[in-house]
């Protein structure tokens, strides 16, 4: 096997700069190919930032392992804002509802935890306060032990 290279680029628009040219360039492999098939895969996540393995076998070819955008860049999407709040605890940014948690989770499914949706809708809550977002008008903290409470059951 040849060798991998790990890299965060912006979907939809990777380029031959840093971080892929130079750490592609040494291997030999047609740089130029792999942007473009990078940019094809990852259209449909454009203006988010989305990891991406490139494994380099020794005959020149290449296999992509494309991974899923933070969560953070998936409820920004989603709230349609640009970036959390800079002071999370004093400052909302922005209000997240239930459904925007269970869409975000059903994005992420792979890159969480939770046993099922009702959790890993709740974790989605746990890195929206963590961007000082409000969930429901309220504190993320408030909605999760509600969730865990059975309210919103019908929800899920």
């Amino acid at each position: 096997m040849g060798n991998v290279v790990d890299a965060v680029v912006q979907a939809g628009k990777a380029n031959a700069g840093p971080p892929l040219g130079p750490a592609l360039g040494p291997s030999g492999v047609n740089v130029k190919e792999v942007i473009e098939e990078i940019n094809k895969v990852t259209a449909s996540m454009e203006g988010m930032q989305v990891p991406v393995k490139v494994f380099v076998e020794d005959d020149k070819t290449f296999k992509l392992e494309i991974g899923t955008p933070p969560t953070s860049s998936l409820i920004k999407m989603v709230l349609g804002i640009e970036k959390g709040s800079g002071e999370a605890g004093t400052v909302v940014a922005a209000d997240i509802t239930i459904e925007q948690a269970i869409t975000v989770a059903k994005q992420k499914t792979s890159g969480l935890s939770g046993a099922d949706l009702r959790a890993q809708a709740s974790e989605v809550l746990g890195v929206a306060k963590s961007m000082g977002l409000s969930a429901e008008g309220k504190d993320p903290k408030d909605v999760q032990a509600a969730m865990k409470a059975g309210e919103y059951s019908d929800k899920f």
